[in-house]
């Protein structure tokens, strides 16, 4: 079992090099760099007033040269300009040449400077890291219970009519995208002119003019049921209906086995056939699946994060791709490679311990 664990973690370490170089590559092209110089310095800069702005940040040199100072196993860069003074990417306020360390990567905590937030990257990212976890946290409180048994029931009664009847709304939930649900549901909870807000107010059963609030905004500041139930209904449905098919067709598959029937034939209790010996067969691949809705999560927040302005990790994703802020965008890259790596981790190790076939080969 160690080995395995060393060995999945060998090739995760392999991977996140692999792409966190190429997120490197890409956002470093001399387009966007050219960008990026005439927006911190003048839209009608030269051609070499642009490569000077360039050199004098460490944006010029070798590829692999500026990976590895931005990763933190090359001495950070040095310059000097022509009136003598020293800046670099280690110096920083308070430091001198001779005091400052050689090296400063993400690996040593500098994760360089946001030029979006006017910010520290690692400020930044740790304050919309917090929004979104507790965007995510209650996401998986009410996906996760909520799938499960809607797949249990439906693999329960395969082919009865709560089986067409939970399968239909599964399908039609894996199908419906968050921008459309997210509409949908402001439409009908939190407009004050559609939906049934208005019938509400009108009738006096609500003291503001919306059932639900449109924006969670707000909930950064304190989360209520009325300002952060809209954005979590809007990523836990898709799903929600993805994780009850795939819980129902292990579910079903499970049900079919000889020990169930021989359990039956006993006069064993449907109930403790289902509860003792079906569940946990049958959860080993909707585990898998439910590990794997973490990454999946972080591109589902992007959207509903940007649709109710609440400036959790898609939103601030959003925004420091919209203005070519590199550095916002390499941090990013970094905690989407590293979810996705752990994730996959857990997931195999998990499996493995859910499975004895496995553990015992």
């Amino acid at each position: 079992m160690s080995s395995f664990i060393l060995r999945r973690i060998g090739v995760m370490l392999l991977t996140a090099l692999a792409l966190t170089f190429i997120v490197f590559m890409l956002t470093n092209l001399p387009p966007n760099l050219e960008k990026l110089a005439k927006s911190e310095g003048s839209v009608r800069m030269s051609d070499e007033a642009v490569e000077s702005w360039l050199k004098n940040n460490g944006h010029s040199g070798p590829m692999l040269s500026r990976y590895g100072q931005w990763l933190g196993v090359v001495p950070g860069w040095v310059v000097t300009a022509e009136d003598g003074s020293v800046r670099g990417r280690c110096i920083t306020t308070g430091l001198t040449p001779e005091t400052a360390p050689r090296f400063c990567g993400i690996l040593q905590g500098n994760w360089g400077w946001s030029t979006v937030f006017k910010q520290p990257v690692s400020q930044v990212l740790a304050r919309s890291l917090g929004h979104t976890g507790l965007l995510m946290l209650w996401v998986m409180i009410v996906m996760v219970p909520t799938a499960l048994a809607l797949g249990v029931l439906s693999g329960m009664r395969e082919g009865s009519r709560t089986d067409r009847a939970l399968s239909t709304f599964a399908i039609a939930s894996t199908a419906t995208p968050e921008y459309v649900s997210g509409v949908i549901f402001i439409a009908l909870l939190a407009s004050a002119t559609t939906g049934i807000s208005p019938m509400l107010a009108d009738a006096g059963l609500i003291s503001g003019k919306t059932l639900f609030q449109g924006t969670a905004t707000s909930a950064m500041d304190g989360i209520t049921f009325w300002n952060f139930a809209l954005p979590v209904m809007t990523i836990a449905l898709y799903g929600i209906g993805y994780i009850a098919r795939m819980t129902r067709a292990s579910m079903t598959e499970v049900m079919s086995q000889q020990y169930i029937r021989t359990a039956r034939l006993k006069g064993v209790g449907f109930r403790q056939v289902v509860m003792k010996h079906a569940l946990r067969n049958a959860l080993i691949a909707p585990f898998t699946v439910i590990m794997l809705q973490f990454p999946w999560l972080l591109n589902g927040v992007v959207i509903v994060e940007t649709l109710f302005n609440y400036k959790g990790f898609g939103w601030t994703l959003v925004q420091a791709a919209g203005n070519n802020d590199i550095q916002m965008l390499l941090a990013c890259s970094v905690v989407a490679v590293f979810v996705v790596l752990v994730t996959q981790l857990i997931s195999d190790i998990g499996y493995v311990f859910l499975n004895p076939r496995i553990r015992l080969s």
